[in-house]
């Protein structure tokens, strides 16, 4: 990538592969794949035929939305993604990333500069992999920011962002503020199973969880900020062969 911009917040070391990135529409401090990406070669398991595809057939609509996150017929074989020939980066549009970087929104900076901010960043949280780390054993973000047609009385100070649906309102403040801090888990009876001690978001295997202790976390955090605020988080994940009670 040496040279090249665009990618630059799509880093190595965070967990996922090249082919995936479509399926949810990853994104990351700014980027997303389906700004990035310019084709992908996809298998029809119905027709059994193999073609290529734009990024409009792949109905991205959403952050972590896509054609081939609602259906398991097609196949991603192979991405290609249209980068720029240059040494700076993208304009800096993450509030955090900006921060870090100490520059304004807007602002571009030397590509190997974001980088290293975006992998600090998600260090700090426990979103780069590290087989000593027990809070990077997670599948990241467990729940979806909920996007709310009416913002509920009780999260009116949480922080808020504009969506065409709605209101969006971080997962992870609901998370805290309906009583369930960073590590929340083992101290409590939950098993081997633990919300993140450095991000509420992420639900971790502390050493031997099974996905029944998961999906028991899982399901205490979702009715706990739904008793408090009235807002039912849905999993990002895909589930399977198993289900939140």
């Amino acid at each position: 990538m040496a040279g090249l911009s665009g990618m630059e917040a799509l880093v190595r070391h965070v967990p996922g592969t090249t082919g995936a990135t479509p399926i949810q529409n990853v994104g990351a401090y700014g980027a997303s794949t389906s700004e990035l990406l310019h084709s992908l070669t996809v298998y029809d398991r119905q027709t059994q035929e193999t073609s290529v595809w734009t990024p409009e057939q792949c109905g991205f609509g959403t952050h972590r939305s896509s054609v081939f996150k609602r259906s398991s017929r097609y196949v991603i074989l192979d991405v290609t993604f249209a980068l720029k020939k240059t040494t700076e980066s993208l304009p800096v549009r993450y509030a955090a990333l900006s921060e870090r970087l100490d520059v304004q929104i807007g602002d571009v900076v030397p590509v190997p500069d974001v980088r290293a901010a975006v992998l600090a960043l998600r260090g700090e949280r426990g979103m780069v992999l590290d087989a000593g780390d027990h809070d990077t054993w997670s599948v990241g973000s467990f729940f979806l920011n909920p996007v709310l047609p009416t913002v509920p009385e009780q999260a009116a100070h949480a922080p808020s962002f504009p969506d065409p649906a709605g209101t969006k309102i971080p997962a992870a403040w609901l998370i805290q503020n309906a009583g369930f801090p960073r590590g929340y888990g083992t101290e409590f009876g939950r098993g081997a199973a633990a919300l993140s001690s450095k991000h509420v978001l992420a639900i971790t295997n502390r050493g031997g969880a099974t996905a029944s202790d998961i999906m028991a976390l899982a399901a205490h955090v979702r009715d706990g900020v739904h008793e408090k605020f009235g807002v039912t988080l849905t999993p990002e994940c895909d589930l399977v062969n198993c289900a939140l009670g």
